[in-house]
């Protein structure tokens, strides 16, 4: 299969926050049929859902021979690695690896979706998607630049972390 580009987004919100997110990066880095093109600096954000615990977010750009379930099964594999166990919906993670696009293709599954649905109207993964993909477009239309300067997102919500500071 011909290489194509990838995108994913990681995000961690308990223990060594960032650690996981290196971790993470460092499982794809030796992922045979996986070159990590590009990473995002690290944003924190505010969480979604019932946690009150503020996520690292960041976005790598891979070129792959995988396919989408290949590619889900390996970020399936390093959460599981960083410690996630199967919990609440949108609740605290000591990983989580989304697969946001994958080429051009389009699938629809219950437990599936690429391009990522969600990822047009989200700041947590727009702001570190303008570091490696501004032209991207995840809602078919509108670039990650144009989707994030048109959402105007709150810098107490999404900010780029300074190692804690």
């Amino acid at each position: 299969m011909k290489p194509r580009k990838a995108l994913l987004l990681l995000g961690a919100n308990l223990g060594d926050r960032a650690a996981a997110l290196r971790r993470a990066v460092a499982g794809l880095k030796v992922l045979e049929g996986v070159r990590v093109l590009k990473t995002s600096r690290i944003y924190e954000t505010a969480p979604v859902g019932p946690s009150d615990k503020p996520y690292l977010n960041q976005a790598v750009e891979l070129s792959t021979d995988r396919t989408a379930i290949g590619l889900l099964i390996e970020a399936k594999r390093l959460e599981a690695l960083a410690g996630r166990r199967p919990g609440i919906r949108w609740g605290a993670r000591a990983l989580d690896v989304d697969l946001l696009a994958l080429g051009r293709e389009r699938i629809r599954t219950p437990w599936l979706s690429v391009p990522h649905l969600a990822t047009a109207g989200r700041a947590f993964a727009l702001a570190p998607l303008s570091d490696v993909a501004p032209s991207f477009r995840p809602d078919g239309r509108r670039t990650v630049s144009a989707l994030l300067a048109a959402m105007k997102p709150d810098p107490r919500i999404v900010k780029l972390w300074r190692n804690g500071r």
